[in-house]
């Protein structure tokens, strides 16, 4: 297996507290199954907590693009939880000695090509493999809380670390979603978190000397900075302060204000007055909320805006790209010659007055399996980028049954008929596992020049690509209902 196949089935992870129970979601939700080891009592009650908050998220973030879920086991022993993993992943407190420790025990319990990551915020990588075997498959994997929302990871390489181990962790986190940031050179706190620690310790001065609150010090960026930060940090939102000269005008502007004691990026000490004074700021800012509300909260806030920016331009933008690479990703085939379509569970706010999936939900979950049989052909997002489409001209539902919230349904989509400018769908909706339709939907496209605005045939190897889809389906009966028009019953 080279490491741009690598695409582990058994996730052994070793610590589980919020970020390895996060992990844990991650790799259950993109179909792998998770094996789990902490000796806290805590520790299942934790995990399924935090799987069940992410499922509900990722039926949000991703509707109708869910595959099967994988198993969620804790294990009683780290040699129960190493047993058969294909890949492991660390979230042990930030100890070295600790980790030290486990990491060697882990070495010694795995055959050597199964890769060992490390969630470690700040660790050096050298220091973490030098009492491994086998160091060449150690590589630090730092997420971001909340593991399965969030989507970067860093990789960090120690001084002993394999190219081909990069590679391939790299390669797995990619198909499960995740932004990956190489950090191409070891210095502690990785690049993100030193990023966030001068934000810290700007923030715990600004405390210690009244000047703010911590509420106070959030809305400074949750209103301002942090809303452009969501989809063009730091460097590209400070060239567009530069106007049209850019950062070179931009640096000439305000770099003299770098000279200025504006910031004091050496921590204060934490004496117990300073101790004392955040806690109770804290404490008033959540004003009596729990945690679990508040992680509900974010993690609303969370997908609606990576939705949000999934629709930015033609690919989406920041988060919202990787978002629709991941979807993109996603778009198979089966043996049946059917794309995956359309699976997942009816969410809440898809329920109307009846109790009943709503009338345009129907056609948004018919329009977005259509544009998976698109991606699968070759004409998704990069397709349009370059300047052709396929635009629906006609549309037929047809509502045979009920849809009710909580309900796993499917879409399997037909290619009836297509030439070199037209594309025939038909869509049958049913409940996960069943025959049963609970409605069609026939649909008419036709390929389009989006910079002539006008019909064009479609290229060769789209049209290939239909063809080979339309031969798998080939002994399939017509469906029922295909073609079918909307006519009041004849009278006697």
């Amino acid at each position: 297996m080279t490491g741009q196949d690598f695409s582990p089935k058994r996730c052994a992870l070793v610590g589980g507290g919020v970020i390895g129970a996060g992990w844990a979601a991650r790799f259950v939700l993109n179909g792998r199954d998770a094996v789990l080891y902490d000796p806290s009592p805590e520790s299942r009650v934790r995990a399924e907590a935090i799987l069940a908050m992410a499922r509900a998220a990722w039926a949000k973030l991703l509707p109708g693009a869910l595959p099967q879920e994988g198993r969620l086991h804790i294990a009683a022993t780290l040699d129960e939880a190493l047993d058969g993993a294909d890949f492991v992943q660390e979230s042990l407190p930030e100890i070295e000695t600790l980790k030290c420790a486990v990491l060697a025990r882990i070495d010694a319990l795995l055959p050597a090509g199964v890769p060992i990551a490390s969630s470690t915020s700040g660790l050096l990588p050298t220091r973490l493999q030098a009492g491994l075997r086998h160091p060449g498959r150690f590589v630090v994997g730092h997420p971001f809380n909340p593991v399965y929302l969030l989507p970067l990871v860093e990789i960090c390489g120690g001084e002993q670390t394999s190219a081909e181990t990069r590679t391939r962790v790299a390669t797995f986190y990619r198909a499960i979603g995740m932004q990956v940031l190489h950090v191409r050179k070891e210095v502690d706190g990785f690049i993100a978190d030193r990023l966030l620690e001068a934000l810290w310790r700007e923030g715990l001065w600004l405390i210690e000397e009244g000047v703010a609150t911590t509420a106070e010090l959030d809305d400074a960026i949750r209103y301002g900075a942090g809303l452009r930060w969501a989809f063009m940090g730091t460097f590209l939102t400070y060239r567009l302060a530069g106007g049209d000269a850019g950062m070179r005008h931009f640096l000439a502007q305000f770099g003299p204000a770098l000279k200025l004691p504006w910031t004091r990026l050496v921590a204060p000490e934490l004496t117990q007055t300073l101790i004392d004074r955040v806690a109770t700021q804290s404490d008033d800012q959540a004003a009596g909320v729990a945690v679990c509300a508040l992680e509900s909260l974010r993690d609303e806030a969370l997908v609606k805006i990576v939705r949000a920016l999934a629709t930015v331009g033609p690919q989406g933008y920041g988060a919202g790209a990787t978002l629709n690479a991941f979807v993109a990703g996603r778009a198979t085939v089966r043996q049946d010659g059917a794309p995956t379509g359309w699976q997942g569970v009816v969410p809440p706010d898809w329920i109307d007055y009846n109790g009943h999936m709503t009338e345009h939900r129907y056609l948004q979950l018919f329009g977005e399996a259509t544009d998976r049989l698109l991606h699968a052909i070759g004409a998704g997002m990069d397709y349009v980028a370059a300047g052709q489409s396929f635009y629906t001209v006609e549309t037929h539902l047809r509502h045979l049954g009920q849809a009710y919230g909580g309900m796993a349904i499917t879409v399997r989509t037909r290619i009836l008929d297509a030439d070199d400018k037209r594309l025939h769908l038909f869509h049958t909706l049913t409940e996960a596992g069943g025959d049963t339709p609970l409605a069609t939907a026939e649909q008419m496209l036709v390929h389009v020049d989006t910079a002539r605005g006008r019909g064009a045939p479609m290229p060769g190897a789209v049209a290939e690509a239909i063809a080979l889809l339309r031969a798998a389906q080939g002994g399939e009966p017509r469906p029922e209902g295909a073609g079918r028009a909307i006519a009041m019953p004849r009278r006697p």
